[in-house]
């Protein structure tokens, strides 16, 4: 009799999270199907890969050491390069054999002389494992720390830090901003006055500019952001931190954060053009990571987010809990519709799928009314399929294999696409019964697969990527 923790999904599951120490490329990878001739370009990830150093394990699904992975394809043919992004956390691993920067949820191991130090000069992490983006020319990968690391899209090679964060805390998923082709993210500015803020970095630019600001005494947790055409929306869930535990407590960043829920949600919006604020709008209390898609209807501003009922989704993505195949808060797409008029907050949920990693066709529908989104689900508490949201029919269909764990689905629009939909999705899934990972080519409208390559060997669970056209 099989037990628990020998089911193939638990099984699946923990060895998603198995290092990958291997640096390789490969010229053509075989493919199964056929691919698309007008696919033309490369799919570009980041994400850990390495949560070993020395004789100590990184404590969580957030902290591993970052590799970029890229799959190029041409003329329907697929090559495949891994490579370490060669961040300040990763050579001095590497050299040293010890964690020396805090991640997410591990610290190093100090003494008392070097605790008090780190008190006032912090070695914060530039381990950028979490998304990409794309500013004009340049390839950047980020984290939650203000130290993006721009890399060489061609050859994987870093490049160094890309620009100035005017902020301690920052998202991973900036906008883009249709006007000036430049970068809209969010930083939060630690002190005796601490603030959030939002700022504009123009494509070639090394600083950026700061557009709003709003004061705050106990900064929530931020992972992404909405956009409006008018509004940066601000979604302030009650996972909030006292600034000064973050300098002298001497935990992990996340470790300093605590679940408010007598605080609800509220909504803060800002004008994207005079920087002025109006809200808090308040709900429920929720949690969340990523904002699907934000657009306005009249006076209203529909906000999409994918969402947990607590931020209790944090201790579960703990590797311990990971490894030992321990089942994963599930989220819901979930719908809150502003009234910028009386002040109410309405809230619904879209589809009755569970729905995480959002994508949607953003070039065509980010700050716009939209239709389709994609994104991961699960059935049972792990993620193993991929799901397709009709947010205007609230339906939704899905693509499962057995024993194969999907990640991020990235839409690619077909040429001339005509409608929403009409293109192809690009997963990257590791197959549990063969020990190796796969990349999966979908019909984005129908989800009938359509190609696949095959790579020798596993690609660890991992976040967000990018394509770039070629």
């Amino acid at each position: 009799m099989t037990s628990l923790a020998e089911t193939p999904t638990r099984a699946g599951q923990r060895h998603g999270f198995d290092s990958l120490d291997e640096e390789t490329h490969i010229d053509g990878l075989p493919v199964t199907g056929e691919l698309p001739r007008w696919l033309q370009g490369s799919l570009i990830r980041t994400g850990p890969a390495k949560w070993e150093v020395g004789e100590r394990t990184m404590n969580h699904w957030f902290d591993g050491l970052a590799m970029l992975h890229r799959f190029s394809f041409a003329d329907g043919d697929v090559s495949y390069a891994n490579r370490f992004l060669q961040s300040r956390a990763y050579r001095a691993a590497e050299d040293t054999g010890e964690i020396s920067y805090s991640e997410f949820a591990t610290d190093p191991c100090r003494s008392l002389y070097q605790r008090v130090t780190a008190m006032f000069s912090p070695k914060l992490t530039d381990n950028a494992n979490v998304n990409l983006a794309r500013l004009g020319e340049r390839f950047i990968a980020m984290t939650e720390t203000p130290i993006p690391v721009e890399f060489d899209a061609d050859t994987l090679a870093t490049a160094g830090v890309a620009y100035d964060v005017p902020g301690h805390l920052t998202t991973a998923h900036p906008h883009l901003d249709r006007a000036t082709k430049g970068m809209l993210n969010y930083a939060a500015k630690l002190g005796p006055r601490t603030s959030y803020r939002f700022f504009l970095l123009a494509p070639q630019a090394a600083k950026p500019s700061v557009i709003a600001t709003q004061p705050v005494s106990r900064p929530a947790y931020m992972h992404s952001f909405g956009l409006t055409e008018r509004w940066l929306v601000l979604a302030e869930f009650p996972f909030v931190v006292n600034p000064p535990s973050l300098a002298f407590s001497g935990r992990p960043y996340i470790e300093n954060y605590r679940w408010k829920p007598e605080l609800g949600t509220r909504f803060h919006l800002f004008d994207r053009s005079t920087g002025q604020s109006v809200g808090p709008f308040e709900t429920d209390a929720r949690f969340g990571f990523h904002h699907v898609n934000s657009y306005e209807e009249g006076d209203d501003v529909v906000v999409d987010i994918c969402t947990f009922p607590d931020a209790g989704i944090v201790e579960d993505l703990y590797l311990e809990r990971l490894r030992a195949g321990k089942p994963l808060a599930e989220p819901s797409l979930e719908r809150f519709r502003i009234s910028t008029t009386d002040g109410t907050v309405a809230t619904e949920r879209l589809i009755d799928d569970h729905m995480e990693l959002p994508r949607i066709n953003y070039g065509r529908c980010n700050e716009r009314p939209y239709r389709y989104a994609w994104g991961v689900g699960s059935d049972g508490g792990w993620i193993d399929r991929i799901v397709k949201a009709d947010v205007v029919e609230r339906l939704s269909t899905t693509w499962a294999e057995d024993g194969c764990y999907p990640g991020e689905p990235v839409f690619v629009a077909g040429p001339g696409a005509e409608g929403e939909d009409e293109g192809v999705l690009l997963s990257v899934v590791f197959d549990g019964r063969k020990g190796n990972s796969f990349l999966l080519v979908l019909d984005a409208a129908s989800l009938e697969e359509l190609a696949r390559a095959e790579v020798p060997h596993h690609i660890p669970f991992g976040f967000h990527g990018q394509f770039a056209p070629g």
